[in-house]
């Protein structure tokens, strides 16, 4: 086994109005500090009221999900987080869990990403995904049912404004012709592409056509190991490599009766992922009080590297 990469999503939300944001400056340093890979931020450019829809699969929900915070609820833009976060870091990742990519216009989406690779030193990731929310997409102006298209075309534009110095496009809903964007991402190829979703056709095409790497998402996600047997199969299928890509899988800290993480359980937890395929271990939030945070999260890092080290 290889040594697993660790990621931790960071709060850029609030239920109310907070005085500051300098937690998420204090938080990616901290993780940076204690050996963590990435820090991850989430969206939302909106909210309408069927907050319940969060929780239904069938319109890209999880089975009893629930968001963090209501309608009203504060959240930072992810990509301007990441180039704040960026300026105040030196070696961290800096990634999205997830981006509703197709909110954006894939010709400044592609700058923007960029742009924020080059000035980092290489250090984006972007996670995408169709998201569950009719609202947002209709305020942003975006057809709901058409929401996997439209993320493949601008997923598509993105690669190839990244990789050619000369790019022309054309489909019934964008084209262009002999378009030429600098600079380039730092990263060769561009800057890599994490797809969130379940198993199905659609996000089997989608990881093998533009994926660096995979997130699972609802059923897949509550069983690791028989999700990537299954997405291999299907990103076969699709015509891309079953091994070519990298997995995310989900670490839930267990505690001790000091209210110290559960180090056993998780480089238990680790390795057993790491056997099945998984890559990149995500927390999403620190659960523990606040404690010596420095001292319980870099001995979280030496556990799971430990466990996982070939």
């Amino acid at each position: 086994m290889t040594a697993m990469q660790l990621s931790m999503g960071i709060p850029s939300f609030s239920a109310e109005a907070p005085p500051n944001w300098d937690h998420l400056t204090d938080w990616a340093q901290l993780l940076e500090g204690c050996g963590f890979d990435r820090v991850l931020v989430s969206e939302h450019i909106a909210f309408g009221m069927n907050m319940d829809a969060y929780g239904d699969p069938k319109t890209g929900g999880t089975k009893g999900g629930r968001q963090p915070t209501g309608p009203d609820g504060h959240w930072l833009e992810p990509l301007t987080t990441l180039t704040y976060l960026a300026a105040r870091t030196e070696r961290i990742r800096l990634g999205t869990n997830i981006l509703l990519a197709a909110l954006r216009r894939a010709a400044v989406l592609a700058k923007i990403l960029a742009t924020m690779d080059v000035l980092s030193g290489g250090r984006v990731d972007i996670g995408v995904g169709v998201g569950w929310q009719r609202e947002e997409y209709d305020a942003a102006g975006v057809d709901f049912e058409s929401r996997g298209a439209v993320l493949d075309r601008t997923l598509e534009v993105c690669q190839r404004l990244w990789r050619e110095n000369e790019v022309s496009y054309a489909s019934p809903e964008l084209s262009f012709e002999r378009i030429h964007q600098m600079p380039k991402p730092v990263q060769p190829g561009g800057v890599p592409i994490w797809v969130s979703g379940t198993v199905n056709r659609a996000v089997a095409r989608r990881l093998a056509r533009f994926g660096t790497a995979w997130i699972p998402w609802g059923a897949a996600a509550r069983d690791v190991a028989g999700g990537i047997a299954r997405m291999r199969a299907a990103v076969e299928r699709a015509g891309g490599d079953p091994q070519g890509f990298g997995v995310s899988g989900t670490l839930r800290i267990r505690t001790t009766a000091d209210e110290r993480p559960d180090l056993a359980a998780a480089a238990a937890t680790a390795a057993s992922f790491a056997k099945a395929g998984v890559t990149d271990l995500r927390m999403t939030h620190w659960p523990l009080p606040a404690g010596d945070r420095e001292r319980d999260l870099a001995a979280l890092v030496g556990a799971v590297r430990e466990a996982t080290a070939g």
